[in-house]
């Protein structure tokens, strides 16, 4: 039965991952060659830092947006947080996997429940969930089609 199984029976393993200071050509050509969606990012140490998307990459292809903004006695007011600017520049001038990335991957225990995994999945409006072991080392990736093929073999 899928609810008594947990993420560590289901998700892939092991994982391609980059770190934050991979080039970003090389990442996107990991991606594209292992057609994955997304990549962890690891720092240094190992540890988990980041994820790149595709998401990610369409921002970057997608170019700076400046936003909304009002004309008051000559002078520009722009109605967006300035603090976003600087986060669109790095992704679309970005060179390495540290400046595209996201800096809030989604990721799991491997002893979590199938079902409660897969409602991280929906509620987060994430693909894809990291998981780590209890030293919060990543071990594996749980994504979305890794829940229906569970769900496909428990009623087989």
């Amino acid at each position: 039965m899928v609810v008594e199984r947990s993420v560590a029976e289901v998700m892939s393993s092991p994982v391609l991952s980059v770190t934050t200071t991979t080039p970003l050509q090389e990442a996107v050509q990991l991606m594209s060659d292992h057609h994955v969606s997304g990549l962890p990012v690891l720092d240094e140490l190992g540890a988990l830092v980041g994820e790149l998307s595709e998401q990610d990459l369409m921002v970057r292809e997608s170019g700076f947006d400046a936003g909304p903004y009002v004309m008051l006695l000559d002078a520009v007011i722009y109605l967006r947080n300035p603090l976003d600017w600087d986060r669109q520049v790095h992704q679309v001038l970005g060179s390495t996997v540290g400046d595209v990335m996201g800096s809030k991957p989604h990721s799991c225990p491997a002893t979590t429940s199938l079902p409660a995994a897969a409602r991280l999945l929906h509620d987060r409006g994430t693909q894809r969930l990291f998981v780590l072991d209890d030293q919060e080392a990543l071990v594996g990736v749980l994504t979305r089609g890794d829940v229906v093929r569970a769900l496909a073999a428990a009623e087989g």
